[in-house]
């Protein structure tokens, strides 16, 4: 596979905050490294502010063994048995059932000024090396927010004092459910709250060439900003689940770390797929073949004009492709291979998926209960109802896959 971007260019990374989810960002960084990617500068938000001084150290493997190694008693001090209850108090999923007791350890939080985050503070010291970050020839930028100032800060950390690495990281991953304590004197702030994705530091500094790792969030605050003629910008970002903001599990971390790096290669090499990663090989004509040939199995007696101009583009719709007809194609293999059960985190080229899913049988389905029978429309009644309310049903027709 071979990356769309300029590789004898050297680039400036941004990455966006988002706590837990943060171990995306390193599975990005192991795809950038593996393609070649040269970097001079970052520029980092909250959780990518820390990933950020592991890049400026340039030390790959540690920044994955401390990922790998990660739990919530690492980033907070909390008593035993509250540790679901916290992580719904701050990514704000509290159910109806939950609120009593909820409600009673939030009040505790509140008469204790907030949550205790010394074990961040020893985390951030046991892997950051302040001194190879800041002799580093990567310029590594945070966002925070100075409270006492009432203002937002752009801090480039290799202009720090060497004592003040660790604590203005530690500012731009304040969250404000975390213990206010002043750091070098002074209160801040998660910099989420000015700037979660950072490009825009980079391009006042110069910096032409940017890749910009997002993480999903409900929540974003990011400022505005006219992107020069003359900049680039990459993105790699993904609409998968990364977990809760405070999910901080080795588990949680290492699925993580797996996503950001097969999006990386997805984004950065033009992949195909929505949930998988297939490598072109053939042409728009070869897959409305495939396409053609399967359908015309299952309904020989439909015209082409009827099936080009009225059923592929409702099948298009229901699956919400935008493009040609290879983009309808990969969907359909897509759908097909969920169906079967086949491994996602994998790179296929498409005439690979195609034959997997032809060798591989869909999973059994589960046998209804008699009250979901009793829901259930009867087949009859199916047939009859008119095809466009249908989607689903006709994606069943024209699998690339049928036997």
């Amino acid at each position: 596979m071979k990356p769309q971007l300029d590789l004898t260019k050297t680039y400036a990374i941004a990455l966006e905050g988002g706590g837990a989810k943060g171990a995306y960002e390193i599975g990005v960084w192991k795809a950038l490294e593996e393609m070649g990617v040269k970097y001079n500068a970052v520029a980092g938000t909250s959780v990518g502010a820390l990933n950020g001084a592991m890049m400026a150290m340039r030390d790959l493997p540690r920044a994955i063994s401390a990922w790998k190694d990660i739990s919530l008693e690492k980033v907070i001090d909390f008593e035993k048995g509250q540790e679901e209850n916290l992580r719904k108090i701050v990514s704000g999923e509290i159910e109806l059932g939950d609120i009593q007791q909820i409600f009673s350890q939030a009040l505790d939080l509140i008469r204790k000024g907030g949550l205790d985050v010394a074990p961040l503070r020893a985390w951030v010291r046991e892997v950051v090396d302040a001194a190879r970050v800041k002799a580093s020839d990567v310029q590594l930028f945070v966002e925070t927010v100075s409270i006492t100032d009432r203002k937002g800060l752009d801090i480039c950390v290799n202009e720090l004092e060497e004592d003040e690495v660790c604590d203005m990281l530690l500012a731009s991953a304040y969250h404000p459910t975390f213990r206010l304590e002043k750091l070098g004197g002074k209160l801040y702030t998660d910099g989420g709250f000015i700037d979660n994705l950072p490009v825009d530091v980079l391009i006042e500094n110069g910096y032409k060439d940017i890749i910009a790792v997002r993480i999903p969030s409900k929540i974003k605050f990011q400022r505005k900003y006219k992107i020069p003629e003359d900049v680039r910008i990459w993105y790699v970002d993904t609409d998968a689940d990364l977990g809760g903001t405070l999910n901080f599990t080795a588990e949680q971390a290492q699925r993580d770390m797996a996503l950001g790096y097969y999006d990386a290669w997805h984004d950065l090499c033009g992949l195909y797929g929505k949930h998988y990663y297939i490598e072109r090989s053939m042409t728009e004509r070869e897959a409305f073949s495939q396409i053609l040939e399967r359908y015309l199995r299952r309904t020989p007696d439909i015209s082409l004009r009827e099936l080009c101009e009225k059923e592929l583009p409702r099948l298009a719709k229901g699956l919400e492709v935008e493009g040609d007809y290879y983009d309808l194609f990969i969907a359909l293999l897509e759908v097909a291979a969920e169906e079967r059960g086949i491994e996602n985190m994998r790179f296929y080229t498409d005439t690979e998926f195609l034959t997997l899913i032809r060798e591989t049988p869909p999973l059994p389905k589960d046998e209804p209960s008699e009250e979901t029978a009793a829901e259930e429309p009867d087949a009859a009644e199916e047939a009859v109802e008119p095809a466009e309310e249908r989607p689903e049903a006709e994606k069943v027709e024209v699998l690339a896959s049928c036997e």
